[in-house]
This record gives structure tokens, C-alpha cells and sequence, in this order.
């Protein structure tokens, strides 16, 4: 899949109603989405006849007559086994929300290129219209077989916790839901160098984690997978406890192996003494509560554009700060685990990405930093060469390691 900028429009083309100057005319923005991002480019060349025998009729048929008696052999002979599909139903968008399949195409094609750039896979926005459990699944099953691994994106909590179970159940290829895995990785792989940074390991440190949705669940398993040595979550409502009536089935999964503690009360209350700041919901912490939480502790404030924390007041009682922003030092960005992830996962066919791929992923970021690390360097930048290579290795090593590894 081949990323480039085109521009198809005439000079008539306004891009709005009525005759008026077009968007792009005074946004850089719509100027560069004008005709998409992306194109299909082919691998092979067609120059002649001898050319088009091969690539289409009569010569395909020996191919596809080959993979109807060998199956597997669909990997070596089509693209399957390197693109992904990227899948939403446009209901949980950035920080748009339920906007729908046609709106979400930009951000979809925007994942597509950064499978290209960052980890050289090659991956197809797949918008649905349709954002019913069943009809999601039943339409990913059915188009699974042109594909390598499935990208869930975008959809929105708790239905996408049921919607990566079920089609990982039913598919064997991998099937990841990026805004819950890919922030879990990335945010595990900076604690780990915070935490190294400081003289302590995760099991020394205990973690506030703002926002129980699809983001935040998953970090509390990536965290207590990786033996943080307690993690508490607040929604809305506070500190998810066992002692709640109101939690969902998910949240209550969720009270049931984390908060050792037994805290409860509001999101502030929890920070007190806490070593480690996580946000993944938006809103506003007071100041006070940052205040309050343990000499030496970590801000990780991840809401775009606006952090939890804002990095000037976090800076004042934090030993290390991070945020989802690119414009400040230590940015928890996903791009830095989804290329190498798939790509490792490809690379060696696996049939799913394991807890231990997905950990694996994690030091393998963190240790590009090495001995550069910095209280504003706990994480590499999207743009270091070294960070697909090293995730895509890790991953595949795990995969074989796990079992899951079908070469």
C-alpha cells in the first residue's frame, strides 16, 4: 500500500456548497487529506502481453488451483500475509465520539500510512456501517480471508472488549484493539524507564489510573501483568472496588485484580501517596491531588489535546512527566508498538498477539533508550529508526517462544 498525497480536484472543485472557496484553499489540513492519503500501487510490473499472462489469465489459475489444495499456501502467493485491515464503526473517534464510519475515514487512512511508515505493512481502512456487536463480528469474519491480522480502532467501550474476544475466538490471525494494546505497551515500556530512572523497579511502585474504558483496562492488566505492585482505577464515579454496585461486567473483571488496597472515594483520594499518575480520560486533576501524591512520582497525562495535568503544573512534583502530545517531551504515542507488533506477528504468522508478545513489545521499547535515559527521555521518539526493528524482533521471538508461531 502506497502512501502519497494527491490533489485530483479541477479549478471549479469548491470542496463546499454554494460556490464558496474551497477548505483547502486556507487550511493546510484539508489541503493535504484532499483525494485521500493513500493508493493501491502494484508490485509487479505489467509491460506487455507476457506480463498480463502472468499476473492475471491464464497464469493466476496455477496459483489459485495450487491454494485450493494447499491452503497455506495462500501466504506465500498473495498479499495476505502482510496487510492488515483497520476496522471501525466511527463510534469512538479521537476525541470526536460516535461520529460515524464516513468521518472516521481520515484517521483510518492516517493508521494505514503509519502501518506503512513506521513498520512497513501494508494495511486497508475498513469503515463498517453498522455498530451492532453481531453484525460487526460477522462482517470481520467474512472479509478475514484477505488478510493477515485485524486492527480493531476506534470503537467505542465496553463493546470493543466483547468484539476483540469474540473474533480472536473465532479467527486465526492476530486481531488487536489498538487503543487498549497499543497504549498499554507504550505506557508500560515509559513507566519501566521511569521507574529504572529512580533506582526502582515496577513492583516498588503504586499506580492511579484515570478512566476505566477500552485505554485504561487495559493498562491496569498490562501493569499487573508486568507486577506493578498495586494499581487502582477511578471512573466517574471514583475508585472502581468490589464494594460497587453500579460496575459493568467489565469493571467488575476489573475491581476483582486490582486495588489491593481496598481504596475507594474519589480519583483525588486515591493519589495520595500514590507513586504513578496514569490518564487516559480527559477532565481535569486538581492541583492539590498532584501535590499530594509521593515524592518522586510520575505523571503520565495522556487526554489530547488537553492533559489530565497540565506539563507546567505537573513539573513542580513529578520526577518524570509524560503526555499524549508530541509538542512535549515524553510522548506516549501508540504508533511506537502497533507497526512492530503487527509486523512481528506477521512475520512469523502468528495466530494471536499474546500478553507475552505484548510485554515482550514493551522492553523491547524501553530498551531502545538505554543509557540515555532522562527524566524527559523515558520514551524514544516515533521517528527513531530503532524502534520498529527492535518490536518487530521481540514480538516475533515471543510469538515462537508462546507457541503461536507458525514459521
Amino acid at each position: 500500500m502506497a502512501a502519497e498525497i494527491v490533489n485530483p480536484r479541477s479549478d471549479s472543485d469548491t470542496g463546499q456548497d454554494g460556490g464558496a472557496e474551497p477548505l483547502d484553499s486556507f487550511d493546510p489540513a484539508f489541503a493535504l487529506h484532499r483525494g485521500g492519503k493513500m493508493a493501491v500501487q502494484a508490485t509487479v510490473p505489467i509491460r506487455d502481453k507476457d506480463d498480463l499472462s502472468l499476473a492475471y489469465t491464464p497464469g493466476v489459475a496455477k496459483v489459485c488451483s495450487a491454494i485450493a489444495e494447499q491452503p497455506d499456501l495462500v501466504h506465500d502467493y498473495t498479499w495476505k500475509s502482510s496487510v492488515v485491515a483497520v476496522v471501525t464503526d466511527g463510534t469512538a473517534v479521537l476525541g470526536l465520539g460516535d461520529i460515524g464510519p464516513e468521518a472516521s475515514l481520515p484517521v483510518m487512512e492516517g493508521k494505514a500510512i503509519l502501518f506503512k511508515q513506521f513498520g512497513g505493512v501494508d494495511a486497508v481502512p475498513l469503515a463498517l456501517a453498522c455498530t451492532d456487536v453481531d453484525e460487526i463480528i460477522e462482517t470481520v469474519v467474512r472479509l478475514a480471508p484477505s488478510f493477515g491480522g485485524v486492527n480493531l480502532e476506534d470503537i467505542s467501550a465496553p463493546r470493543c472488549f466483547e468484539i476483540e474476544r469474540r473474533l480472536q475466538e473465532r479467527l486465526d490471525i492476530p486481531v488487536f484493539h489498538d487503543d487498549q494494546h497499543g497504549t498499554a505497551v507504550v505506557t508500560l515500556a515509559a513507566l519501566r524507564n521511569a521507574a529504572r530512572l529512580s533506582g526502582r523497579s515496577i513492583g516498588d511502585l503504586r499506580a492511579v489510573i484515570s478512566g476505566a474504558g477500552a485505554a485504561g483496562v487495559a493498562i491496569a492488566k498490562m501493569l499487573v501483568e508486568a507486577g506493578i505492585g498495586d494499581v487502582a482505577v477511578a471512573d466517574r464515579k471514583g475508585v472502581v472496588s468490589a464494594e460497587r454496585d453500579d460496575l459493568t461486567s467489565v469493571k467488575r473483571e476489573l475491581a476483582g485484580f486490582t486495588n489491593k488496597a481496598g481504596l475507594s472515594g474519589s480519583l483525588e483520594d486515591a493519589l495520595a501517596g500514590a507513586d504513578v499518575f496514569i490518564g487516559v480520560s480527559g477532565g481535569t486533576v486538581a492541583e492539590s491531588a498532584v501535590a499530594s501524591m509521593a515524592k518522586g512520582a510520575f505523571v503520565f497525562a495522556m487526554a489530547n489535546p488537553d492533559p489530565e495535568v497540565h506539563p507546567d503544573v505537573a513539573h513542580k512534583y513529578a520526577a518524570v512527566v509524560a503526555t499524549g502530545r508530541s509538542d512535549f517531551p515524553n510522548q506516549i504515542n501508540n504508533v511506537l508498538a502497533f507497526p512492530g507488533i503487527f509486523a512481528g506477528a506477521l512475520q512469523v504468522r502468528a495466530s494471536r498477539i499474546t500478553e507475552g508478545m505484548k510485554i515482550a513489545a514493551a522492553e523491547a521499547l524501553a530498551s531502545v533508550v538505554g543509557d540515555d535515559l532522562a527524566a524527559d527521555y523515558v520514551i524514544p521518539s516515533p521517528f527513531d529508526e530503532r524502534v520498529a526493528p527492535a518490536v518487530t524482533a521481540a514480538v516475533a521471538a515471543a510469538a515462537r517462544a508462546e507457541g503461536v508461531a507458525r514459521r
